[in-house]
């Protein structure tokens, strides 16, 4: 049984071998490397399948967390990686900073061409990215890019679940098996909102804290300067504590908020995109 609550099954190691086997027919491959739960596993799969011939690209964006850098750094090094680190301005990108609702198209397509350069100059044919079948669920404009720019999604294409990946993940010994879901900063904005530098930095902020305090899952929703916070149900009762909430408001305030309020339905990815999923 594993800690994740669930046993290796045979299926999914012969899914693994799958895997392995499809990345092995790359001949080379480069992935787009965050450092979360999917591109991890994806990583760790193409090293064991390619050797050496594999190479990690991440983005150093104010869309993405400091901390989620310093993690991809650390596991590349571990893993005996080499990674290739860029900047990418997402504010040069037309249209993404009025967050229209192909947003994440917008972004997702001026990155990955970025990335295909670099692969190109590299000498590697093949950019590998790591969402799930459980990502086909829920409104994601940015797999549209992905499609269009021949990025491919071998986990995707395989079968792999969330689930799956984390109790593979555990299986191997991989750091991020019980790693929290996240998603890049700009979704914490409702469409049609301006999104800044400054409000991007808040909401960075914020979340450190909640995690900090010992918050396991969160997102910080952002609505004008108001702070919709998102937490597990079960967490609830510690989020109210006095003591906490005192804490939280006082540090959000002092970070740019001038409301902090509680989602009584509590943390889900993609609250943002509820609307449009009714419409």
């Amino acid at each position: 049984m594993d800690s994740t609550g669930n046993a290796v099954t045979i299926e999914q190691l012969n899914r693994y071998d799958e895997l392995k086997k499809l990345l092995k027919s790359y001949g080379g491959v480069a992935v787009s490397f965050s450092g979360g739960v999917d591109s991890t596993f994806l990583l760790y799969a193409a090293k064991e399948a390619l050797e050496g011939n594999v190479i990690a690209i991440t983005a150093q964006a104010s869309s993405f967390p400091k901390r989620e850098l310093s993690e991809a750094k650390a596991f590349c090094e571990s893993i005996k990686v080499r990674q290739i680190v860029f900047e990418f301005d997402e504010f040069e990108v037309e249209g993404f900073a009025d967050n229209p609702q192909n947003r994440c198209y917008l972004c997702k397509y001026g990155l990955f061409e970025k990335m295909k350069k670099i692969a190109e100059d590299e000498g590697i044919a093949v950019i590998a990215e790591g969402s799930n079948l459980d990502d086909n669920g829920d409104y994601r404009p940015g797999l549209k890019a992905i499609a269009e720019l021949g990025i491919q999604s071998p986990l995707r294409s395989i079968g792999f679940t969330k689930e799956d990946i984390r109790t593979l993940s555990k299986h191997f010994g991989l750091p991020t098996w019980s790693k929290p879901s996240f998603a890049c900063l700009a979704s914490r904005f409702v469409y049609g909102e301006t999104i800044t530098k400054e409000k991007l930095e808040m909401v960075e902020k914020a979340e450190q804290l909640l995690l900090d305090l010992g918050f396991r899952q969160v997102r910080v929703r952002i609505h004008g300067t108001m702070a919709r916070i998102e937490v597990l149900p079960e967490e609830f009762e510690k989020l109210i504590r006095g003591d906490i909430r005192n804490q939280i408001t006082t540090s959000f305030k002092e970070f740019g908020f001038s409301y902090v309020a509680m989602d009584l339905t509590g943390y889900r990815t993609g609250s943002m995109n509820e609307v449009i999923l009714k419409e």
